[in-house]
């Protein structure tokens, strides 16, 4: 999910100059970030 929000940002930014494009990738990315670092349904921590 945080790459494909990566993805959407560089098209939205450098492509097609969307701004619907950039703040969907923003969305994705942050989604991404909160799901992989806060531990939902248990409390075992991930080891990067």
């Amino acid at each position: 999910m945080i790459v494909l929000g990566v993805v959407l940002l560089i098209l939205g930014l450098v492509v097609a100059s969307l701004k619907v494009l950039v703040t969907i990738g923003i969305i994705l990315i942050v989604v991404g970030l909160v799901l992989n670092l806060v531990p939902i349904g248990g409390s075992r921590r991930r080891v990067f």
